[in-house]
């Protein structure tokens, strides 16, 4: 049995932000971030983090320097693993919490991002995914979404209008032509496949990624119309 759940966790950062407390916490070999008192995310494994970035490549197939949005900083894995692949064009990360950029840029998550924040093809734009997908004017190739632990489990109230029609329209307004929407998800959902089949995302699957322990985590896929 690992040591790491004898150890006291260590409170590296603890930041108010407009969403409410977030903390960043060591504990034992781990780094795990904390919104609010809900564990998101840690630094243990990643494949599903990653999994989620290369299931939208797949999907779009051989479409010409793609441009993909990464919803969620997290950790880092997603987006250090859309750095690593050439063929992604453009990366936009969309996080909200300041202090989670912070720690990416010079804090103790930079390992993490393995200097994808300095490549030339990714912007971040510190912004609330929700409120993004519903203003902004751009489009994309893929969405790569992973800002709760999954349509039924919100981080916060607001984030539910996501998985809500009104909130999958949106997605499906800023993507391409047969883009992809890929949802992280900690367990699955029919009823969120039943949702995207709703919206009109086409090809929906749900793609279950084992686990150490417990059930897998899960990618939800959809393609755009178009």
């Amino acid at each position: 049995m690992s040591t790491t759940s004898f150890e006291k966790p260590e409170v590296l950062d603890r930041r108010e932000g407009p969403y409410g407390e977030v903390v960043l916490r060591r504990h034992g070999a781990l780094l795990q971030i904390i919104a609010n008192g809900c564990f998101l995310m840690d630094t243990s494994d990643g494949r599903s983090e990653r999994r989620l970035v290369d299931v939208a490549a797949e999907a779009l197939g051989e479409r010409a320097a793609p441009h993909v949005l990464i919803g969620g900083l997290g950790v880092g894995f997603s987006l250090a693993h859309a750095a690593a692949d050439p063929r992604w064009g453009r990366i936009t990360v969309v996080e909200r919490e300041r202090a989670v950029i912070d720690w990416h840029r010079d804090g103790p998550l930079a390992p993490f991002s393995a200097g994808a924040l300095a490549d030339p093809r990714t912007e971040v734009v510190e912004a609330d995914l929700v409120a993004y997908v519903n203003e902004t004017c751009a489009t994309y190739d893929a969405l790569c979404l992973d800002i709760d632990n999954g349509p039924g489990w919100t981080v916060t109230e607001g984030n539910d209008g996501l998985y809500a029609p009104a909130g999958l329209a949106c997605c499906a307004r800023v993507l391409r032509p047969g883009g992809v929407l890929a949802v992280w998800s900690a367990q699955p959902s029919p009823e969120f496949e039943e949702s995207l089949r709703n919206a009109g995302f086409q090809q929906v699957r749900t793609e279950e990624i084992p686990v150490a322990r417990g059930v897998p985590d899960v990618v939800h896929l959809g393609v755009g119309p178009g």
